[in-house]
């Protein structure tokens, strides 16, 4: 383990970048192209949708409500041996997938198994390249996460493809096997030891901190209203589509019109978030109320011209607002946290990832069609919005710290917040 003052802004840290590209395209470019999947086990189990939406949302809570386990591993191992593991169970739960007979055998293998190694490579991914970059953490992350939009609009049509020569069984096995590099990606992390990792305390000490600290519980409610409608298109576009007597293939192609903007939007939003002066959770709360009123106007648009102008304007903004949420947390509650932090975000809002997708098919149900659906997606992405305004300098020109321009300082002040502060909670002013 490698052992700095701060952050080296390069280095390794480019890397680091290589491998959570490459492991954020295998597990949420896999879970945003899982839609393609829906049309087809609707018909092989003739389940009603809501049903079959729970298994990419128990596969998303999974992975997010696990983070805690893969930060704390992470804190006593290391990143490299979580990960690397996490992607074995990850590809091991697509393989037995493919011999599933019920609903239920998906909702284990692919929602349960594949979940948790998901959980073990994303947060300590992101954590560790957290560690690795201050004044360039936005573009970082935004490089990172391009990963995404690239595997969205290649696996996609290439699942679509799959299913139509080798069906869901076969497909299934393919996946696997693209699953299983996320062990190449975990064997590229370094960890990286700060200056401020020795004065913030064991995982339990962070935790008992984080649960006091008045502005992370805000933004943590925040982006679980927003994960809670974020990935309603990528489940149910293609059946929304098919309901308006679109085609598979070209329905599916959609998405990964999607997936182009939402690379670009990565991209640009990272950019934007080091080079924009004041707080990056002012250019989060753009992009989240851009992406809602993007989400609500689905069903408005009929047109094959009007829907894709509306794709690429949501996969732009939903783009956008990934990378720029990733890099607010730190400058919240600082390096020396960000692995117990970024766990336990991901485990609050697994809520929102449980919930998103069924709500959303059941109101398919109910209504005959997804006009509600999109709507309700996209008023809890507007929510999210209004409680972002609410962290603490949003209104001002400086950031909410300065602990990602001044490294130094980042140990005396996690000195003074060692012990959770009463009332309003660390760094509240």
């Amino acid at each position: 383990m490698a052992s700095r003052a701060e952050p080296p802004d390069g280095g390794w840290g480019w890397m680091v970048v290589l491998s959570a590209f490459f492991q954020s395209a295998l597990v949420f470019g896999v879970l945003r192209s899982f839609g393609v999947f829906f049309v087809e086990f609707v018909a092989a189990f003739g389940e009603q949708a809501a049903r079959v939406s729970w298994i990419a949302s128990i596969g998303i809570a999974v992975q997010q409500f696990g983070s805690p386990v893969g930060s704390a591993l992470s804190t006593k191992f290391g990143p490299r041996p979580v990960v690397m593991t996490g992607g074995i169970l990850a590809a091991l739960g697509m393989l037995l997938a493919s011999f599933a007979t019920s609903l239920t055998h998906l909702y284990l293998s692919i929602g349960l198994l594949s979940g948790s190694g998901w959980a073990l490579t994303f947060a300590p991914t992101l954590a560790c390249l957290s560690c690795y970059f201050s004044r360039h953490r936005s573009l970082a992350t935004g490089m990172a996460l391009t990963g995404v939009g690239l595997s969205s609009f290649a696996f996609a049509p290439l699942f679509q493809w799959l299913l139509s020569y080798y069906a869901w069984r076969g497909a299934l096995l393919l996946v696997s096997a693209l699953s299983l590099h996320l062990v190449a990606c975990g064997a590229l992390l370094r960890p990286l030891c700060l200056a401020e990792d020795a004065t913030v305390g064991g995982p339990w000490a962070q935790l008992t901190s984080l649960l006091h600290h008045g502005p992370f519980l805000r933004y943590t409610a925040a982006l679980t209203l927003i994960n809670t409608g974020y990935f309603i298109p990528y489940v149910h576009l293609v059946a929304h589509l098919q309901d308006l007597g679109w085609d598979p293939l070209p329905a599916a192609f959609l998405l990964s019109v999607a997936a182009i903007s939402d690379l670009v939007g990565r991209v640009a939003s990272g950019w934007l978030g080091d080079a924009v002066p004041g707080p990056v959770a002012r250019l989060l709360m753009l992009w989240t109320t851009l992406t809602g009123v993007s989400l609500a106007l689905f069903p408005v648009a009929q047109s094959p011209t009007a829907l894709v102008a509306l794709t690429v304007a949501y996969g732009f903004t939903s783009g956008a607002l990934t990378p720029v949420a990733f890099s607010v947390l730190p400058e919240l509650v600082g390096t020396g946290r960000i692995y117990c932090g970024l766990g336990l975000l991901q485990m609050v809002e697994s809520l929102g990832g449980l919930l998103g997708a069924p709500l959303s098919g059941y109101l398919r149900d109910v209504t005959g069609n997804y006009t509600a659906s999109f709507v309700v997606a996209g008023a809890f992405l507007l929510a999210g919005s209004g409680v972002l305004i609410t962290l603490p300098h949003f209104f001002s020109c400086a950031c909410f710290s300065a602990t990602t321009s001044r490294p130094q300082e980042l140990v005396t002040e996690a000195l003074a917040t060692k012990v959770p502060l009463p009332k309003e909670g660390l760094g509240e002013d």
